[in-house]
C-alpha cells in the first residue's frame, strides 16, 4: 500500500473508554443508510442475522448525485427485491445521446425487450424505498443518530451513537460515505483525501422532449476526461450536471461560473428546452475512486461504498458499487459469522469484481482526456449499429469494464442476458 494512500489519525475519541459498559448487544451495526448500509441490512436480515443501521441523516433526504441507474446497480436492486413501483420518482430510460467534443451527436440505443437497462430515480426516494425495504425484512434502522466514537478489540467494536449510547456490535460495516467518521475512529482515515471528481447537480423542471425522455451525455472540451449530463425524471423534470477531474489544473471554486457557461451553450439548451427552470441552488460534491488504493477492512470493521472509495473512475457512477460491496460484506459476515475469515473473504471478493474494473476505467480516462481521444471513442462507438448497441450496454455496466481482460467472467450468455426487472 502506498505510504500517501492511507494515514493513521489518532484513532478513537477520549469520550469513548475501552472498558466502558455497552448499554447493548447487536450482531452487525451498520453506520450509514444509503445504499450500501442499506443492500447489507437487507441480506443480513434475510440470512436471520440481527442488523441495526444508525445513520446522523432523518430519512427521507437528499443525496447529491446524478440520480442514474445503470443495468448492473438494476440487477442488484432486483437481486435484493426492490419493486420500482416503491420509488416514487422511477423512470425507465431507453436512448442515450453522447455527443463529442467536436459536436458529433450519435444515438445509443438500448434494447427495447428483455428487461430494464437503464433507469433515474432520485436518491431521496431510491434510498428511502431501500430503507423501507431493509425494515421489512427485520432490520432495525434508527435514522437521526450519529456515530460519535468507536473503540476496536479483536473481537468487535464498541461505539458510541449519539442519544443511543454505547452500543457493542461483533461487526460494524461503513457505509458512511467518503469521509467516514468510522475510518476516522478506528485510525484508518486518508487524511486530506478530497476525492478524484468534483461533480455538480441541479434539478430543474420543464424540460424540453429530449430532456423528458432520454439520456444525454455531452464531452465538452474544457471537461475532460469529465462531461455534462441531462438524466430525465418524471413530470417533465431532469437532472442536469457535470464532473470535473480533480487535476490541479481546474479550481473547484470556478465550478460555479462554468456551470452557467455551460447552460448557455447552444447544444446544451437545445436539448434542455427554452423554458427549463431551476428548482433549487446547484449543489457539488466529491466523488470518491480509489477502490484500488484503498484499506477494505479493520479486525472488525468493512467499509463499503464511497467509505471504501468504491465509485466508477470513468462515469462517476456509484450506485452499483455501492450496492454491490454491502451484498459482499454482509455475505462475508452470513458465511462465517463471527469469525475473522470474512474480512479476508470481502477483500477478496472486492478484488474479483471491482479492482480489474476500475483499472479498466483508468487507462479509457487517459483516452477521454483529449479532443482527439473523446472523438475518436465516440465515434468507433456509433460506427455501427452493433458497436452502438454494444458500447450503449457497456457503458450502463450490463457488462464489465474489464470483461475482455478477465477471462475468468467469460461465459454463455455473459453480454446477451436480459435486463432487469424482466417480469414488468
Amino acid at each position: 500500500m502506498p505510504e500517501n494512500c492511507l494515514r493513521r489519525t489518532s484513532g478513537p475519541s477520549l469520550s469513548l473508554e475501552a472498558t466502558q459498559k455497552p448499554d447493548r448487544f447487536v450482531e452487525v451495526l451498520i453506520v450509514g443508510g444509503g445504499p450500501a448500509g442499506s443492500a447489507a441490512a437487507i441480506t443480513l436480515a434475510r440470512a436471520g442475522i440481527e442488523a441495526v443501521v444508525i445513520d446522523k441523516a432523518e430519512f427521507p433526504r437528499d443525496k447529491i448525485c446524478g440520480d442514474g441507474l445503470t443495468t448492473g446497480a438494476l440487477r442488484l436492486l432486483e437481486e435484493l427485491g426492490l419493486l420500482p413501483e416503491s420509488v416514487e420518482s422511477w423512470q425507465d430510460a431507453q436512448d442515450c445521446w453522447v455527443r463529442s467534443p467536436s459536436g458529433t451527436t450519435r444515438l445509443f440505443e438500448l434494447p427495447r425487450t428483455g428487461g430494464t437497462f437503464a433507469a433515474i430515480a432520485t436518491r431521496k426516494d431510491l434510498d428511502q424505498a431501500l430503507l423501507n425495504l431493509a425494515r421489512k425484512e427485520g432490520a432495525e434502522v434508527l435514522d437521526g443518530h450519529a456515530l460519535v466514537a468507536a473503540h476496536e478489540d479483536s473481537r468487535g467494536i464498541t461505539a458510541e451513537v449519539e442519544n443511543l449510547g454505547v452500543i457493542r456490535a461483533n461487526w460494524v460495516i461503513g457505509a458512511d460515505g467518503m469521509w467516514s467518521p468510522l475510518r476516522k475512529h478506528l485510525g484508518v482515515s486518508t487524511q486530506g483525501y478530497l476525492g478524484e471528481w468534483h461533480a455538480f447537480r441541479q434539478y430543474i423542471s420543464g424540460v424540453g422532449p429530449v430532456a423528458a425522455k432520454d439520456l444525454f451525455i455531452s464531452f465538452e472540451a474544457d471537461l475532460l476526461p469529465g462531461y455534462f449530463w441531462s438524466f430525465p425524471l418524471p413530470g417533465g423534470r431532469a437532472n442536469i450536471g457535470f464532473g470535473i477531474q480533480r487535476d490541479g489544473v481546474r479550481k473547484t471554486k470556478e465550478m460555479k461560473a462554468l456551470w452557467l457557461d455551460l447552460l448557455d451553450r447552444p447544444h446544451i439548451r437545445a436539448i434542455l428546452g427554452p423554458d427549463f427552470v431551476p428548482e433549487e441552488p446547484h449543489r457539488a460534491w466529491p466523488i470518491p475512486a480509489r477502490v484500488d488504493n484503498m484499506v477494505p477492512t479493520t479486525q472488525r470493521a468493512l467499509f463499503v461504498g464511497d467509505a471504501v472509495a468504491a465509485c466508477d473512475v470513468m462515469t462517476g457512477e456509484g450506485i452499483a458499487q455501492a450496492l454491490v460491496t454491502g451484498l459482499r460484506a454482509a455475505e462475508a459476515i452470513r458465511d462465517h459469522g463471527r469469525s475473522s475469515n470474512a474480512a479476508q473473504q470481502y477483500a477478496n471478493a472486492l478484488k474479483l469484481e471491482l479492482v480489474a474494473d476500475h483499472r479498466m476505467s483508468k487507462l479509457l480516462v487517459k483516452g477521454l482526456s483529449s479532443v482527439s481521444g473523446a472523438d475518436r471513442a465516440v465515434r468507433i462507438a456509433g460506427a455501427s449499429a452493433w458497436t452502438r448497441r454494444n458500447f450503449g450496454r457497456w457503458l450502463f455496466e450490463d457488462y464489465p469494464r474489464a470483461l475482455i481482460a478477465t477471462p475468468r467472467r467469460w461465459g454463455r450468455g455473459v453480454i446477451t442476458q436480459p435486463g432487469a426487472y424482466a417480469s414488468r
